[in-house]
């Protein structure tokens, strides 16, 4: 287990919370010790649900572990079945309380607790959330699912099907949902079951009666699709519909297990990137570098359609998760790049820094990575924040959640347009760096007005505290300050000339990382210690042959 101020993945009971708190009528009873709950508050903060997970902590506290710290724990589980009446109980422990080899399993099997009891060991120091919420929906779907069970005959009846994977805390799994309902519908296709999102333990048991599964999120559904394959010989479409041309694939794999006619699904034409892509107005941002990282699904995904669909060049791909590590990699090599496999933040901001892109795709971290380098960035993966919760319907999967990537993705760089602009008459008064972006509330005086607005109530003047605030105190520092690089050296050491940094910065600030390295580049292999204004022409013309 790594400590870290950030992390991509918390442990694995966490990942069993997910699971819990997407089901109904399921309880988790955690044996952890004061301090642990802090798992709730990814629920009720960030995913802003409107109610608290089903879990009950044993919360013992210190002085506890002098005394019998099993005994705690069966009277929370004997008081949560009590309380709660749930169809079923998972039990297990937090890293903390595993160190202390209570065996809630063996304990909560010798009480004979008046409802099904799932026990659930994940290795703390050893695993993480997702490979934790997979192994609980496995071992919930292995126990539950009802072995007898025999499908009826397809004859004179729609297909049915089982839809795995969405979990709570999930990027977009809500309504991703609401868009892989639709296409079945179109294909006349019956959902037999959503699990684990709204599923009860009772639903569970009906699992069988499915001719076939769709494996939306392999990370938390794909080990369970594999025994209910050898089970109740049910095949899985793993195609996962994100983007254009995978939404295509995925419509075609189901028609075919179902027997369906593809078309209607097909004739779908609300996604408005097919028409982009093929316009005049795309062809400036083609073959544009973008860096990616994520959890597997959704970065592997992302790759295809950068490099597929909007014609980016994918300069850097990776994922946290080293279970999907070889599906990464395949994609990277389709790439022509090497994948990063990493749960590490640092080194991802190296990779980055490194590679240099004009957009990153990745989690909350790697917009906080983007934010530091100067770089526009979409978040596209877990783990995120409250922000990626959007009250709006707002999916990933399906033609409208292509829709959605594409605003994300194409925004940040088509606002460079605008930020062009800006920088073209940033000696105007209007536009200079004194007076900040302008989306913030303004807290000096523009050059050539006698007063100051008042930043809080629109109008007058302001306090005199914020008269007193240098340009560089300001928030919200225009973009293009961090677009343009690390800053020269001074004095003899400084390999820019103030002229010829001038002359850079009239280049548009989506690309002047990409000038300015070339320019660097050219003046090394030149053997020329100093970049001026010759220096930059002779490497603009040298790239241009």
């Amino acid at each position: 287990m790594q400590l870290a101020v950030w992390t991509y993945e918390g442990p694995p009971h966490v990942g069993a919370m997910r699971v819990a708190t997407a089901m109904e009528k399921l309880h988790y009873v955690l044996h952890a010790p004061q301090g642990d709950t802090y798992a709730d508050l990814l629920f009720t903060m960030i995913e802003r649900r409107g109610k608290r997970p089903p879990v009950t902590y044993t919360t013992f506290e210190a002085r506890d572990l002098g005394k019998d710290t099993a005994q705690i724990f069966q009277d929370a589980a004997r008081e949560a079945v009590t309380r709660f009446k749930p169809q079923a109980i998972i039990v297990g422990a937090s890293c903390t309380a595993e160190l202390i080899q209570d065996d809630p399993a063996g304990l909560s099997e010798a009480m004979g607790l008046p409802c099904p009891v799932i026990p659930l060991e994940l290795p703390s120091y050893q695993r993480k959330e997702n490979w934790g919420a997979a192994e609980t929906f496995y071992q919930i779907v292995r126990t539950l699912a009802d072995k007898s069970v025999v499908r009826a005959p397809r004859e004179g009846r729609a297909a049915r099907v089982n839809v795995l994977g969405p979990t709570a805390l999930g990027f977009r799994h809500r309504d991703d949902l609401v868009e892989i309902r639709k296409i079945l519908a179109l294909l006349g296709v019956e959902i037999n079951l959503v699990a684990p999102l709204g599923a009860t333990p009772e639903d569970i048991t009906r699992i069988g009666h499915a001719d076939f599964n769709i494996v939306l999120y392999p990370e938390i559904a794909d080990e369970a699709a594999r025994w209910l394959e050898k089970t109740f010989d049910q095949p899985a479409v793993r195609t996962v519909p994100i983007g254009v041309g995978a939404t295509r694939s995925f419509i075609a794999d189901v028609a075919e297990l179902a027997g369906a006619d593809p078309t209607p699904a097909l004739g779908d034409t609300s996604s408005r990137m097919p028409w982009w892509s093929r316009s005049v107005d795309s062809t400036y941002l083609t073959s544009k570098r973008v860096f990616i990282f994520g959890d597997a699904t959704h970065a592997v995904a992302a790759a295809r359609i950068a490099r597929e669909e909007l014609g980016f060049e994918v300069c850097g791909l990776g994922c946290y998760a080293r279970e999907f590590a070889r599906e990464v990699r395949a994609e990277a090599a389709r790439c022509g790049i090497e994948a990063l496999i990493t749960d590490d933040h640092l080194a991802v901001e190296d990779a980055i820094a490194a590679a240099a892109p004009e957009l990153v795709l990745g989690t909350q971290m790697e917009r906080h990575i983007a934010k530091r380098l100067g770089i526009p960035c979409a978040v596209i993966s877990a783990p995120v924040h409250v922000q990626d919760f959007p009250a709006r319907h707002s999916p990933q999967m399906g033609f409208e959640g292509a829709n959605v990537i594409f605003d994300t993705w194409v925004h940040p760089l088509v606002m460079g347009l605008e930020e062009h602009l800006l920088t073209m008459f940033r000696e105007d008064f209007e536009f200079s760096d004194e007076a900040g972006a302008s989306h913030h509330a303004a807290i000096l005086p523009h050059r050539g007005r006698g007063t100051t607005p008042d930043p809080i109530r629109g109008g007058g003047e302001a306090p005199a505290a914020f008269a007193d605030l240098a340009p560089s105190d300001q928030p919200g520092v225009p973009l293009h300050h961090l677009a343009d690089g690390p800053p020269s050296l001074a004095g003899e050491d400084r390999l820019w000339t103030a002229e010829a940094e001038r002359e850079l910065k009239k280049i548009p600030f989506f690309v002047r990382g990409k000038a300015r390295r070339n320019t660097e580049n050219f003046a090394a292999a030149e053997g020329r210690r100093q970049i001026d204004l010759e220096t930059l022409y002779d490497a603009k013309a040298h790239y241009a042959r």
